[in-house]
This record gives structure tokens, C-alpha cells and sequence, in this order.
């Protein structure tokens, strides 16, 4: 272990953990992960799972990590579905939003009390949408274009699976986009009302956590861009020399969660 990461883990209390691609790959867990969570409470640190993939909720998550014989609490784990229902409840609490998104994260945003509607809506939130149609895609770009407010779970291009990558959010908001003309705000990693809601959930600061994940632009960006720490683990989309062509660099890299549960004393 050398100096600067013993040094920089020994400030971190939060592990905020990527899934697919850092703690797992598609429905096959990685050979480390368990361990790895037992070195984090064995140091007296916690962890909790963060995930831009919002195609499933949080419940949903939980039952898959069941499955893979790690078992959290809810409080344990948030989506950036997650964060988007938060921040519709605190900004545009009375708003109608026309959400493209699966059934199971539809439900989810309705019993939230967010107001779904399949007509004109102020808000069209576009989210990781598995059941996505083309008929979905016309409906968001005819309400973008009329006035309605553009707004995405995560910016996330691609989703890894075992089988290679799938687009996801980030592509589908590109061709609304490239339709309308209109850009969205993004929620989710690597923006401020993530690392909001962590701390509001949590109760640590920014400068207590460390993002752990396979995506500079996103789960690294996320720490290194507010004020808490970005670690690159080469277990998913991340290759070592992407670092030199990306604007974001991360505080520390490792092969995988494994070798970081090492370094932790």
C-alpha cells in the first residue's frame, strides 16, 4: 500500500459504492465483493450502494443483492430515480410529469406523490427505460417541444451486461435531443443533488465519503466534483488509459473493490 492511498482512506467513513460493473457484472457477483463489504464494517467504516440505473427501484435492487447472498437494509442503497423523486418533490411538488420509464419505476414515482400524467405535463423525466417504444419517444419530444420541462434520471450513455454494453439514459435523452433541441438537466451521479441526498440520508460530509465506481464520468466525477473522493476501480467500463484522455482524474485507482478492502486498516 503505498502512502497517498493509505492517506486518503484513512479519511473516508462513507463508501458510496457503484453496482453494475464495480460490485457486480450484469446477475454474476465478482469473487471479491463480499469481503470487500466485511473489511469496510471490520475497519468501522460504513458503506451504502448508489446506482445510476434507474430501470429498477431501490426494492428491486435489494431482492438481486438477496440473491447474491449480501443482504442491506433499504436505507442502504438509493437509485438515481431516487434522487429524482426527491428533487421533483422539493422543487416542483404540484407539477405534472409525463415519465418514460418501466412499470415497476413508474409505480415507484406514483406512490412518491409525484403526479403522472399521460398528457401535455410540465415536466417529461426520461429515465432508464428497458420498455422503451417509439411511440414513448414521440410523445416526450412533442411535450419537450411544447414547453414542457426536460428532465433525466442520469447521463449514463451505456449500461454494462455480461454480454457487452446496452444504451441507456444518456442515448435515449441524445436523440430527444438531437429531435427538440433541447438539452435536459440530469440528476443522479455526478451532480450536487446526489451527494445532497447522501448527506441528508447519511449525516457525513462530502469530505468523509469516497465514490467507488467504474465510470469517470460519472461515479469519480461525482467525488471529485464535490468535494468528496473519487476512486476508479478497472472492473467495468474504465480502461487505465482512459484517464489520460478524460478531463476527470481520479484520486486513486485499483483493479477492483477487492484491492481496495486491502488497503483498508
Amino acid at each position: 500500500m503505498d502512502n497517498k492511498k493509505k492517506k486518503l482512506l484513512e479519511k473516508v467513513r462513507l463508501f458510496v459504492l457503484d453496482m453494475d460493473g464495480t460490485f457486480y457484472l450484469g446477475n454474476r457477483i465478482f469473487p471479491w465483493s463480499l469481503e470487500f463489504l466485511n473489511r469496510i464494517e471490520q475497519s468501522g467504516r460504513e458503506y451504502i450502494f448508489f446506482t445510476n440505473n434507474s430501470s429498477r427501484t431501490s426494492d428491486d435492487y435489494i431482492i438481486k443483492l438477496e440473491k447474491m447472498n449480501c443482504y442491506i437494509e433499504e436505507k442502504q442503497i438509493l437509485t438515481s430515480g431516487d434522487v429524482t423523486i426527491k428533487y421533483l418533490q422539493m422543487h416542483y411538488p404540484e407539477q405534472k410529469v409525463y415519465l418514460v420509464g418501466t412499470p415497476t419505476v413508474t409505480e415507484s414515482f406514483r406512490n412518491a406523490g409525484i403526479h403522472l400524467t399521460e398528457e401535455m405535463p410540465d415536466i417529461v423525466v426520461v429515465s432508464f427505460d428497458i420498455t422503451l417504444t417509439y411511440e414513448k419517444l414521440v410523445k416526450a419530444c412533442h411535450y419537450i417541444r411544447n414547453g414542457a420541462l426536460f428532465m433525466a434520471t442520469h447521463l449514463d450513455n451505456n449500461a454494462p451486461t455480461e454480454e457487452g454494453f446496452i444504451p441507456d439514459c444518456g442515448s435515449f435523452c441524445a436523440a430527444i435531443t438531437q429531435s427538440t433541441g433541447i438539452k435536459p438537466k440530469y440528476l443522479g451521479k455526478p451532480f450536487k443533488e446526489t451527494v445532497e441526498m447522501i448527506t441528508a440520508v447519511t449525516g457525513y460530509r462530502p469530505e468523509e465519503m469516497a465514490f467507488v465506481g467504474d465510470r469517470l464520468y460519472t461515479d469519480v466525477a461525482t467525488g471529485v466534483n464535490n468535494g468528496a473522493t473519487g476512486i476508479l476501480v478497472l472492473s467495468g467500463e474504465a480502461a487505465l488509459e482512459d484517464i489520460e484522455h478524460s478531463d476527470v482524474k481520479p484520486d486513486a485507482v485499483y483493479t477492483n473493490i477487492g484491492e481496495i478492502g486491502k488497503d483498508l486498516v
